[in-house]
């Protein structure tokens, strides 16, 4: 992929998960939700201040990270769906 977001925004790659529920049930295409965990896959340089100063960002390419149900801008790139998103829609790195 030939893109680098700016400043401090990112791109993850949406996490699947899983089509079958703990009691064995299918659930079918129509009642899947959007995952809401992926994989970032490229960041931005950092947030700028207002003095001018940049603040690096506190994720990194291959971090595992939980966001919110309408966060970002979905983008489509190569054939592959993508989410762009700032930094303040992540809720959380999973370790």
């Amino acid at each position: 992929m030939n893109i680098r977001p700016l400043h401090d925004r990112i791109i993850v790659e949406r996490v699947e998960e899983e089509t079958t529920t703990a009691g064995g049930i299918i659930i079918p295409d129509t009642a899947k939700e959007k995952p809401q965990q992926g994989k970032i896959v490229a960041v931005g340089k950092g947030k700028i201040t207002e003095d001018g100063k940049v603040l690096p960002l506190d994720v990194k390419v291959g971090d595992k990270v939980l966001f919110g149900k309408y966060a970002g801008t979905e983008i489509k790139l190569e054939g592959k769906e993508y989410m762009m998103m700032r930094e303040d829609d992540i809720l959380g790195v999973v370790e």
